[in-house]
């Protein structure tokens, strides 16, 4: 004899999920989301919900697939529109991530802060680019904190201000060549621009 054993029709299984929680009202709710997509929306590189949630139905378990009942997220949000609270949850909420995948986005997020500072900055003695290792190096003595939500360019600025200021490298922002182009009439006025900004002209070429 065979039995079918069937699921509630209150409860969904998900997978490959990230799991964004908010606690309130003395309950817990929680969305179900792509992973990797959650910073992205919190960094302004993606602003589609739709690609963000894997359903816009707010749960009190996303592991047993149990959702919230209508009447508590009325009593807590004062609302039953799910979209609605499913964003306020997804900026303000907590992203449920495991030990290894907090160690991993650490770790990447290092790699590309420090890439990124070995590609725009160099030393002020030398005027050579410092290697990956040797900012990687840095940026420990330096004590510096990857932020799980910042963009990497953010971060790189923080990490660029901080090794400046522990004075740990003789490092400086590297210089960027400029190409203007002006009529001749408006040479004077250029220069003088230039001058205030303190930018040194390195090559004129004066057309009619």
């Amino acid at each position: 004899m065979s039995r079918q054993i069937n699921q509630p029709i209150n409860q969904v299984r998900l997978t490959n999920v990230a799991t964004v929680r908010m606690n309130r009202g003395g309950k817990r709710f929680e969305i179900a989301c792509y992973r990797n997509k959650v910073v992205n929306y919190r960094q302004g590189l993606e602003t589609d919900l739709s690609e963000v949630l894997q359903t816009d139905r707010i749960f009190t378990n996303v592991s047993k697939g149990e959702f919230a009942k209508t009447s508590d997220l009325e009593q807590v949000f004062h609302t039953h529109n799910e979209q609605e609270i499913a964003q306020l949850i997804l900026e303000k909420g907590d992203l449920q991530v495991s030990d290894l995948e907090r160690s991993q986005q650490i770790e990447n997020t290092l790699r590309e802060v420090a890439t990124w500072v070995a590609n725009n900055c160099v030393s002020r003695e030398s005027q050579r680019p410092f290697t990956v290792p040797q900012i990687r190096h840095a940026m420990k003595q330096a004590e510096f904190a990857p932020h799980p939500s910042r963009s990497v360019k953010r971060q790189y600025l923080d990490c660029y201000k901080l090794l400046q200021e522990k004075d740990i490298l003789p490092i400086e922002r590297a210089k960027m060549k400029l190409l203007l182009v002006y009529p001749v009439s408006q040479e004077a006025f250029i220069l003088n621009q230039l001058d205030k900004l303190q930018i040194v002209p390195m090559e004129e070429t004066a057309k009619d």
